[in-house]
């Protein structure tokens, strides 16, 4: 004979927002998933039930029929209610199985999980843009008109290579501003640069496929050719950036380049060198991806057109991203590409996510096309101009005899180069615990040695969190007890490649 189980009556919370069936329903799986009520066991009446908890009966049975039709329940006519015999209790349940195993590509991108962010950003952390009030009050402003005026269609699905208007603003403000020799039907908008590289990755390289980056270099970028399974091949930076010529001989099928301003040594690489590896790419039927990450805050004058206009063969990928230039969580990025890589890229792009929100295009092709886009550069490039001019100030006036700094052409960032018997892994170690972030360069490098630095961030953060971070840095440096000499910091670096 089963079992009966006594008058089974869960407490109820009648102050609580959760209507009361839905807490009878998730009793009733607590309890049968925990044993509470037993396999085989003969659940009470709904009429019993709901006179018990002062329930409709209608409530009970319309709880009943949900855990039937869910399998934790049976219903016998005449006989009432059941627990399956199949379920057992949670405790009894099987050892878990071990790992199934997963694709190369998973466990590369295992590996490559990002840590959780600390909100609020410390200085010196990187990738911060300053939020601009007028931008704010802008965005909101053209973010309404755009609300009241989009019709039904525009609500549905777009286009996965980008609302055509936006993409003739971008193509008309990068043919003034950087140089580029495009048409509107050659750009494909994307999340970012980095999707922007993962998409010319997935079509540009075959696993084991030699891609070249720069050394040292944007870590990011050797993360997502690596989980391409593409085979790094770090190539040195001198004064005009990527030395071509100190390439291994055979050409490889992609380069990784930041032309304009090289992350994280900030030089540029002149026009002869750019010519240089052009005619090399050409020669080769090598891709070059030129990644033009904050040129829009370079001083007016001093930066070069992009490689992107000086390319005759087709042979570039120009990437460029708003989430820099305006707002971190815009999330809208371009590609720039040969015309034969159009078609694929938008392939790519529309099964990697469909699209980019064709209503933030809109606001954003406002944004373009009504000049604030191009007031805003103005202001933030003067605004950063004017910040790494107070960083320079600070760290000269605190660690002038420990730090060096070389002024930039503008930009987010600026580099520190420590005495050379210091090791900048374990200087970065003591100022995270004192609470400031700063990035080793030795972390960026990938084979050839360079000299200790810190590549500090100055975007993002005001002048008082700058001010505090480099108090820290001056007091984390001068501890008692030498803590920065060479015996306790010369650490193994790891130089191979990734």
């Amino acid at each position: 004979m089963r079992q009966t189980p006594a008058l089974w009556a869960p407490a109820l919370d009648r102050a609580s927002p959760v209507p009361l069936a839905r807490q009878l329903a998730a009793a009733l799986r607590r309890a049968i998933a925990e044993g509470a009520i037993g396999g085989g066991a003969r659940l009470p009446s709904t009429r019993e039930l709901a006179a018990e908890l002062g329930l409709a009966r209608s409530t009970v049975v319309a709880v009943f029929e949900q855990l039937v039709a869910e399998g934790y329940l049976a219903a016998r006519r005449g006989a009432g209610h059941f627990v399956p015999g199949r379920l057992v209790r949670a405790e009894a349940a099987p050892p878990r199985p071990p790992a199934r195993p997963l694709s190369r590509q998973a466990e590369r991108l295992r590996a490559l999980a990002p840590p959780a962010r600390v909100q609020p950003p410390r200085p010196f952390e990187l990738g911060f843009a300053e939020i601009d009030g007028r931008l704010m009050t802008t965005w909101k402003r053209l973010s309404a008109r755009a609300m009241s005026r989009r019709t039904r269609l525009q609500w549905s699905y777009g286009e996965p290579q980008g609302e055509l208007a936006l993409r003739r603003a971008i193509g008309d403000y990068l043919a003034a501003a950087r140089g580029v020799r495009c048409r509107a039907e050659q750009i494909v908008l994307t999340a970012g640069t980095q999707q922007g590289l993962s998409l010319a990755a997935r079509l540009l390289v075959d696993p084991g496929d030699a891609a070249w980056v720069e050394d040292p270099c944007y870590r990011a970028a050797v993360d997502i050719l690596a989980a391409a399974e593409a085979r790094i091949v770090p190539v040195p930076v001198d004064a005009g950036g990527l030395a071509v010529a100190a390439g291994p001989a055979a050409a490889p099928r992609l380069v990784y380049t930041t032309p304009s301003r090289q992350y994280p040594l900030g030089m540029a690489m002149p026009l002869a060198r750019r010519m240089e590896l052009l005619a090399w790419a050409e020669a080769g039927g090598a891709w070059i991806v030129e990644d033009d990450y904050e040129s829009e805050f370079q001083l007016p004058g001093r930066t070069l057109p992009s490689l992107q206009g000086l390319d005759r063969a087709g042979r570039v990928i120009y990437l460029g991203t708003f989430s820099k230039l305006l707002f971190p969580s815009l999330r809208l990025g371009y590609a720039v590409l040969p015309e034969d890589l159009v078609a694929p890229f938008t392939a790519a792009r529309h099964l990697s996510d469909r699209q980019s929100s064709a209503l933030t295009q809109t606001i954003l092709c406002d944004f373009i096309l009504d000049g604030h886009f191009a007031r805003h550069l103005k202001r933030m490039r003067a605004h950063y101009a004017a910040r790494q001019d107070y960083l320079r100030g600070l760290l000269a006036a605190r660690l002038g005899g420990l730090v060096a700094t070389r002024p930039a052409a503008g930009g987010m960032y600026l580099t520190a180069w420590l005495p050379p018997d210091w090791s900048d892994r374990a200087a970065a170690a003591a100022l995270a615990a004192a609470g400031v972030a700063a990035l080793p360069l030795s972390s960026l490098v990938l084979q050839a040695p360079r000299p200790p630095g810190l590549v500090l961030g100055y975007s993002g953060h005001d002048e008082a969190a700058l001010a505090r971070a480099v108090e820290r840095m001056a007091a984390v440096f001068a501890r008692p007890g030498g803590l920065l000499n060479r015996q306790e910091l010369e650490l193994t670096q790891d130089h191979s490649p990734a």
